[in-house]
């Protein structure tokens, strides 16, 4: 007889650090199980071949996990030059073999000409829609489309190590950048083509791996030893300024009313009460506009 999980609410911030071969999903509903958690959500995926950060969100946190999607990320990526595959990546199947010609002197420039802002295709291996179905599943069924280059920045790029058909960067970029996709155009530039061999994402925003925790780890504590890897929810928020209201504004916040304050215009994390009310931006005439509160603790 199966005994059901009895789920209960928390709330908080989990800084996971996710094993390869397992989907975001999947890592966030064994971490909701560790916790008995009943709500939960992930900050942006990590494809089943990556490792690394994935902060989780847990009750009042999830209404904050749409401002880190918008976070600057940093990878560490493995490139096999020589060979490309239909994913971009080390899942996908060979598609074409090329000998590997350029010295490593050429790699610094060809480096250069990819930092800063450019336009990327998109990958036909991702989970972006079209007519409603990801692109994915049509290029599970041979089907390419036609992708619109969406504009991204890489505000980093350099060699970690190079080692004749291999070499690891470091990547720190804005989101919606696909490693897989920039591993290929380097192969490109480099004229004998590029994948992606790992993946590892070692930040997302001011969130480090560093700070982060494995499944196994959390399986091994106590329920009490686990609490303690849950960081608030305003976690999600901390480059943003706070602004502090007294009660009656606070009050007036919680329910979705403006408030002044003498704050610089922008988004904000307000606090009141004695706790975190949610996330507020501030409008041209000092106005406090709420726009996601957090229920009563």
């Amino acid at each position: 007889m199966s005994i059901r999980k009895s789920w209960r609410r928390v709330d908080g911030v989990l800084l996971l650090d996710k094993p390869t071969g397992m989907t975001s999903n999947t890592a966030l509903q064994a971490a909701r199980r560790l916790f008995s958690a009943a709500k939960g959500g992930h900050t942006g995926t990590l494809d089943p071949m990556a490792s690394g950060l994935l902060p989780l969100c847990f009750g009042d946190a999830t209404k904050f996990a749409v401002d880190l999607l918008a976070a600057d990320k940093t990878y560490q990526a493995d490139l096999l030059f020589g060979v490309t595959t239909d994913t971009g990546d080390a899942d996908g199947s060979v598609v074409e073999r090329r000998p590997v010609a350029f010295q490593r002197n050429e790699l610094e420039p060809a480096l250069a000409g990819l930092r800063g802002p450019i336009r990327q295709i998109p990958p036909m291996y991702s989970a972006l829609k079209r007519d409603g179905k990801p692109l994915y599943e049509l290029a599970r069924q041979g089907i390419e489309v036609e992708r619109e280059a969406r504009a991204v920045t890489i505000h980093e790029l350099r060699l970690l190590d190079y080692s004749g058909e291999r070499c690891r960067l470091f990547v720190a970029c804005s989101k919606g950048t696909y490693i897989r996709s920039l591993a290929e155009d380097l192969g490109r530039v480099l004229d004998c083509g590029a994948h992606l061999t790992a993946l590892r994402r070692v930040a997302v925003g001011a969130l480090a791996v560093a700070d982060a925790v494995t499944l196994d780890e959390l399986a091994a504590l106590t329920e009490e030893g686990r609490e303690r890897w849950l960081l608030p929810p305003d976690a999600l928020l901390q480059s943003l300024p706070a602004v502090s209201l007294d009660d009656e504004a606070a009050l007036r916040f919680t329910h979705g009313n403006p408030v002044g304050s003498a704050a610089a215009p922008g988004k904000c994390r307000v606090y009141g009460q004695g706790r975190l009310l949610g996330l507020g931006e501030v409008d041209g005439q000092g106005n406090v506009q709420p726009r996601r509160v957090i229920g009563s603790a």
